[in-house]
């Protein structure tokens, strides 16, 4: 017992998904097995809700005003990676489709066609009473109602954001708490899954786990350099390399851009950055720069709106990506964040908020491969964007960056 209490979570995770298959094959009858999949589901589908809605506000409300740094370049290329991000998913979701197998649900839903329709139901749908909103987890409403709380909150006093970031940080906890569970639940959706839909249904999140990972790669190695290189006009691989290796290589076993924090704050001074600039870019990084989790928004929801029968037009994938872009926002430090942000993303397509948390619970299943590789993604961008802001800045004014120089010597100091 106490090995595996000293086992990661996701050697957890591992052990969970072969135990559930292996019952699903044996005794497929034993459907009380279910439950823990049920059951794990459900709470994550009670607390996320509230999660999203305080997370926003505490983000928000503590925005500082007046910054004389390089975070006006910093903070607009964080965006900047984000939207990119979500927008290159969408395309792969178009070129590469993958539908899931999901137990019990009905298919062959349209999807809104009227762009029209589409603005006003948001509009409509994001005013609606706040507590009603946690209750029927409508996310678009707390969304828009912790952004207006919280930039309302910008001139609250001190006591009051404590009060505000205290209770984002014990839901978070709980949050925590139930991901900890998670190998226990997994048990029960892989159960429910062999049962249900067999090992031709499971193939499918191979898939889904290819289009994830293939994405990202492509985001890290192709789309950021040439980000980069565009506003360095050098060659931008020897940073890249040294990002991806000393950044994304730890936070990939971390899962946590939060926890991965001292280390980029490390490279940093070994790229010789001012440090009145990366301690502030850095930790908005671990929260606001989530280009992975954009991807795994804006991928797992048009798996889920192509497994309804739905013809998705452009308009409304662009609305996806924007989306994806600004609710990924504060989810990327916790570990897994970024599932509980599908539902809000799959409410555009009028997909309910049971279908959406079964689709999260496929998340956490292939999210042994898919939430580390998404971390070490999101990790290194926030470094590698950091220097990139500072050194386009540096240039601006005339001074002379060599990036090979500096990768240089900030590998002769580790």
């Amino acid at each position: 017992m106490k090995k595996i209490r000293e086992l990661s979570l996701i050697q957890k995770i591992c052990i969970g998904i072969v135990v559930g298959a292996i019952l699903g094959m044996l005794v497929p009858s034993w459907t009380w097995i279910k439950i823990l999949g049920d059951l794990f589901i459900g709470a994550l589908k009670a607390i996320a809700p509230l999660l999203v809605f305080f997370l926003i506000i505490d983000s928000l409300s503590k925005q500082q005003k007046g910054i004389k740094t390089h975070m006006r370049t910093v903070i607009i290329l964080y965006l900047s990676a984000t939207f990119i991000a979500a927008l290159v998913a969408v395309f792969a979701s178009d070129l590469f489709p993958v539908k899931l197998v999901l137990p019990d649900v009905a298919v062959e839903q349209q999807a809104p066609d009227d762009l029209w329709k589409i603005l006003s139901d948001i509009i409509i749908g994001a005013v609606m009473n706040p507590v009603q909103a946690i209750i029927e987890g409508n996310y678009l409403s707390l969304l828009f109602w912790g952004a207006v709380i919280g930039v309302c909150m910008r001139s609250a006093a001190d006591v009051t954001k404590n009060i505000m970031s205290d209770i984002s940080d014990t839901i978070s906890k709980v949050i925590q708490i139930i991901i900890q569970l998670a190998p226990i639940g997994i048990v029960g959706l892989v159960f429910n899954s062999i049962s249900e839909i067999g090992i031709k249904g499971l193939a499918e999140y191979g898939k889904l786990i290819l289009l994830l990972v293939g994405t990202m790669l492509f985001v890290s190695f192709i789309v950021y350099p040439f980000m980069v290189f565009l506003l360095l006009k050098q060659n931008p691989y020897p940073l890249t390399m040294f990002c991806m290796k000393e950044s994304g290589i730890p936070a990939f076993f971390t899962r946590s851009s939060v926890v991965n924090i001292p280390i980029n704050m490390e490279l940093c001074e070994k790229l010789g950055l001012d440090k009145e600039s990366y301690s502030i870019s850095i930790p908005l990084g671990a929260t606001a720069n989530s280009g992975g989790a954009a991807i795994t928004i804006s991928i797992m929801t048009l798996a889920t709106a192509y497994t309804m029968g739905m013809d998705i037009p452009f308009l409304l994938a662009f609305l996806l990506c924007l989306l994806a872009a600004i609710s990924s926002t504060g989810v990327s430090g916790i570990a897994g964040g970024s599932l509980l942000l599908i539902p809000l993303a799959c409410s555009l397509f009028n997909i309910s908020n049971d279908i959406a948390m079964q689709v999260v619970g496929i998340g956490f299943i292939i999210g042994v491969v898919q939430d580390s590789v998404e971390t070490a993604l999101n990790s290194a961008a926030d470094l590698l964007f950091a220097a990139t802001a500072e050194f386009y800045d540096k240039q601006k004014s005339g001074q002379t960056i060599d990036l090979n120089e500096r990768v240089r010597e900030a590998r002769k100091l580790l």
